[in-house]
């Protein structure tokens, strides 16, 4: 579950200080969490939202007046749903500790302890998503079951579920293949009455290991034995299962009616990349879970990795792309050359391949990964036609309990590659949940190293989305938005750096950079006869000094742009908890001609007290408001009620995020001035839109 940026935490606030409510919101949304939050006024207003809306966590001061204590925790309960409440304190003593138990609070919070406060709400977060997870998958399991046993049952197949060595259940291919007529017939008895005489003595050891847990064999060969005493060769593939709540083995019967050394290589072939000679993806993806659930079960460690061949595009531009499968196949046997004789290796994606490694420790797993890259930089890949050098890049997982998840190993493995391709490739990029911090400071030097480097030499470039005007004239609106061009001429998206720069203090370059290259390229297009406006985002580091005023102010003079043509934005959140700041800021701007906007307007406590505060020349709504748009009446009311009040101090509106003709229809009809997104142009290099 991937909480902050991508899941919103819905935030039920009950507090008589608008204020003081304000603040922990903005306080949770500095720390990376997009929140949705809501404040009742009244009791009704409370029993309403409870109802209309679903919300994650309930924040309630100890003394509010507005609705108290006791009567939240009454309509709570009375809802019926699972959601926690945390009690709100400026202080805590043993009375309150037992009052917040005795209502029924999940837990209680201090107001003078952000850091105590955002974890805590971050654990109950947590927790609720766990246990809504777990009541999806136990209704998921159940439906899952139901039509499992009907799908088993009309299989033609012959299955059957084995515990302890006795048939618990088998559908009417396997009974018809036995001679059996009935299951009650075979009900309970041993499944070594099914095996020839021959392979008794083995096929009891087999029994044995799969008791003890230790997983099966692919497929296990043998004579099978009819009802009446015919034998005829089969196979037989083991599955660890449950029925009925009961961990069991699923057996799935397979007559052998070809030449069996013929049927070994068939399922050899089954099981291949044709290009490689290695495993294909989905047999791969089975042996995976298996480890994956080893770890779970056992605590034990193995280890992942996802190899990728550094600039791939480039290398098929060189050699042509008729030899694409003859460099994938090079790729392959350079990393068979590597591996040992109990590694798995697959072909896992069009040039990527995966190693997996069991039983093995972080300090194996990293050697394997060193000892991978190592090989492909120091070796010249043959193609046939052509001969050439590649590096490649590696991102993995030390599989262990802590994250015994296939989808989360191949999320954070996955996330490895790009890292390691993002910092310029032939690198490693190795996850280990027991030692991720040393990880962690290794990958963030890296970045922290590609930032000040872009900095230094101007690796940054920027892309540009037009806003289109709804009503009036058509004016030459774009926005800016940075990027990062890395030594390859590859991009790099702004979200896997910005965190890591505001927490070494780069942002104030990073918005120097921004700002003067946004007016540098509108004095460009000023030279060739365009008047131009351009919207650019910056942080409220920027608010703490005047530099970034005075640095505007000498580019503005130097390319002979207009204020006028130059917008800068900040988020609603941060002018909120850095007000007197964000208004010394838009006063000396507004000495410049340069307006100061609001984006993610619309999601605060009280979105518009703040406008009565802070004079900003125009608000951007925030994006979720676009979120299926033409159905959600909510939201389209809500930006009616935006459009009307800002219009009343001729403040414009944006509305980005923009995805199909009805949101434009309805953002038309509620007064938008300016729209943007990939529905009308997407974010690009030049400034190429036809107005």
């Amino acid at each position: 579950m991937q909480f902050g940026k991508d899941l919103p935490l819905r935030l039920l606030v009950v507090d008589d200080s608008v204020e003081a409510a304000e603040a922990i919101v903005s306080m949770l949304r500095n720390s990376g969490i997009a929140v949705r939050p809501s404040r009742p006024e009244n009791a009704d207003a409370l029993a309403q939202m409870l109802t209309a809306q679903p919300f994650d966590i309930v924040l309630v001061a100890h003394d509010a007046a507005s609705v108290p204590l006791e009567e939240v925790m009454q309509r709570v309960d009375a809802s019926g749903k699972d959601l926690p409440v945390l009690i709100l304190h400026d202080d805590i003593d043993t009375a309150r500790l037992l009052r917040a138990a005795s209502l029924g609070a999940r837990g209680v919070v201090l107001r003078s302890q952000p850091d105590l406060l955002r974890q805590q709400v971050m654990r109950e977060w947590s927790d609720l998503e766990a246990r809504r997870s777990l009541r999806k998958l136990e209704n998921h399991v159940r439906e899952t079951e139901r039509r499992c046993d009907a799908l088993i049952e009309s299989s033609r197949d012959p299955i059957a579920y084995i515990h302890e060595g006795m048939h618990i259940r088998a559908n009417a291919a396997y009974l018809e293949t036995f001679g059996f007529d009935d299951f009650e017939e075979i009900e309970g008895m041993s499944l070594l009455d099914m095996v020839a005489p021959q392979h008794v003595d083995d096929f009891k050891q087999l029994l044995k290991k799969l008791s003890r847990g230790e997983p099966p064999p692919p497929r296990y060969e043998l004579e099978a034995r009819g009802l009446d005493g015919s034998a005829f060769p089969a196979v037989m593939e083991f599955t660890a299962a449950t029925y009925e709540g009961e961990a069991c083995q699923q057996v799935v019967l397979r007559r052998q009616e070809l030449d069996p050394e013929l049927a070994r290589e068939v399922e050899e072939l089954r099981q291949r990349d044709q290009v490689t000679g290695l495993l294909n993806r989905p047999t791969f993806l089975r042996a995976l879970e298996d480890t994956v659930a080893d770890a779970g079960e056992k605590a034990s460690q193995h280890a992942l990795l996802l190899v990728e061949p550094d600039h791939y595009t480039r290398l098929l531009q060189d050699i042509g792309l008729d030899e694409a499968d003859a460099l994938v196949a090079a790729c392959a046997r350079r990393l068979r050359d590597v591996l040992g004789p109990d590694d798995v290796a697959a072909r896992f994606g069009e040039h990527q391949f995966a190693v997996l490694r069991r039983n093995c420790d972080y300090a194996d797993s990293m050697a394997l990964a060193e000892q991978i890259r190592a090989a492909f930089a120091a070796a010249v890949l043959d193609t046939g036609s052509r001969s050439l050098n590649a590096t490649v890049s590696i991102g993995g997982v030390q599989i262990g309990q802590k994250i015994a998840n296939v989808s989360s190993v191949l999320g954070k493995a996955n996330q490895g590659v790009l890292s390691a391709v993002g910092v310029g490739g032939n690198r490693i990029e190795l996850f280990d949940p027991s030692a991720a911090d040393r990880a962690e400071e290794a990958r963030v030097q890296a970045w922290v190293d590609r930032i000040r480097d872009a900095i230094d030499h101007d690796r940054f470039i920027m892309h540009f989305q037009p806003l289109v005007g709804l009503h009036g004239p058509p004016d030459q609106i774009y926005e800016a938005y940075l990027r990062l061009l890395n030594e390859h001429g590859e991009l790099v998206q702004p979200m896997t750096f910005l965190q890591i720069a505001e927490e070494h203090g780069l942002l104030w370059e990073i918005d120097r950079w921004v700002v003067g290259h946004a007016i540098a390229v509108v004095g460009e297009r000023r030279k060739a006869g365009h008047d131009t406006t351009v919207l650019v985002k910056i942080t409220e580091v920027s608010l703490q000094d005047d530099s970034l005023l005075k640095h505007m102010a000498e580019q503005l003079a130097r390319h002979g742009v207009e204020g006028r043509q130059l917008v800068v934005q900040l988020p609603e959140s941060k002018v909120f908890t850095h007000l007197r700041a964000a208004q010394t800021f838009q006063e000396g701007a507004a000495r410049l001609g340069v307006r100061v906007g609001l984006e993610q307007f619309g999601l605060g406590l009280n979105s518009f007290q703040l406008l009565s505060h802070f004079n900003a020349g125009l608000v951007k709504l925030d994006r979720s408001f676009m979120d299926d748009l033409p159905n959600n009446q909510e939201h389209q009311e809500r930006i009616r009620e935006i459009t009307n009040r800002t219009r009343e101090n001729g403040r414009l509106t944006i509305a980005e995020f923009v995805q199909d003709a009805s949101s434009m229809s309805i953002l038309f009809g509620a007064g938008i001035d300016y729209a943007q997104g990939q529905f009308l142009a997407p974010a690009g290099p030049e400034m190429n839109y036809e107005f």
